[in-house]
């Protein structure tokens, strides 16, 4: 039965994202008030340059404390290499993905466009709705 869920059927698919050239200050203060570890960084067309996220904000508290000032933008410690998981892969899949990789968000994209996010949370939700 768990088998037969995708992640299209529990990933997020309205999410907050990011741009390359906003402050790291202002986008570690949106994840912490959105209560997320992650945001895709999206250009002005939707597509998907990267990830900023939680580790990625460990980085600018290193550049911070090292360099006495808190400046940059999130295109210069954002994730660029990401791993991206496909909408109509089971959630079964999904969660052999989180167990081989500390990646706590994955982008999810559906015939080539980028549609949303899924979170281990998500994998979480989809075991516990099986009646």
């Amino acid at each position: 039965m768990l088998t037969k869920i995708t992640i299209a059927d529990y990933m997020t698919e309205h999410v907050f994202t990011l741009k390359k050239d906003t402050g790291v200050m202002e986008a570690i203060k949106s994840l912490l008030s959105h209560k997320v570890t992650a945001a895709p960084v999206v250009d002005d067309n939707g597509r998907l340059l990267g990830i900023f996220s939680e580790k990625d904000s460990m980085k600018v508290v290193l550049a911070t404390a090292y360099n006495q000032g808190m400046s940059g933008t999130v295109g210069e410690f954002m994730t660029t290499d990401t791993i991206s998981v496909n909408a109509e892969d089971s959630i079964v899949d999904l969660a052999e993905r989180f167990l081989d990789t500390s990646v706590r968000t994955f982008p999810v994209f559906n015939d080539g466009d980028f549609v949303g996010v899924v979170t281990k949370t998500d994998v979480l939700r989809a075991l516990t709705a099986i009646k």
